[in-house]
């Protein structure tokens, strides 16, 4: 997709560039912009045996905080139904997986940073009142 939103060209570089991190650590991408019903995923992977989502957050700046504050509650329940038909249209349901977030901050050069954080919220979380 070819677009000069700036917005947009930003959000992919920064997609792609969380894309080439992960790989690097050993993952196996799986899955890039997967749009379903519910919302897009913008990655699945798989890293030891453990089916990973992951949601990637790009930041011109480091005005808005860390991976952490990056995605909210409110997006971490729409990843947690994204992630549940996945599963469920994969019958995947006995797959081990977690949610990471990848924060790119800056431009994908030598200038920006990663920050990548495993295990960023725990499904339980939404559960509780």
């Amino acid at each position: 997709m070819t677009t000069s939103d700036p917005r947009h060209q930003f959000g992919h570089a920064s997609e792609k560039w969380a894309e080439q991190f992960l790989r690097a650590k050993g993952y196996r991408i799986l899955e890039r912009n997967l749009r379903t019903s519910l919302g897009e995923m913008d990655l699945v992977a798989e890293d030891a045996g453990v089916l990973v989502f992951v949601e990637v957050k790009g930041r011109a700046t480091e005005a808005f905080g860390g991976a952490l504050l990056a995605v909210n509650r409110r997006k971490q329940a729409k990843l947690v139904r994204l992630a549940a038909q996945y599963l469920a249209q994969r019958h995947l349901s006995d797959k081990p997986c977690r949610f990471d977030v990848v924060l790119v901050q800056g431009q994908p050069s030598a200038q920006g940073q990663i920050e990548h954080l495993q295990n960023a919220f725990e499904v339980a979380e939404h559960g509780r009142s």
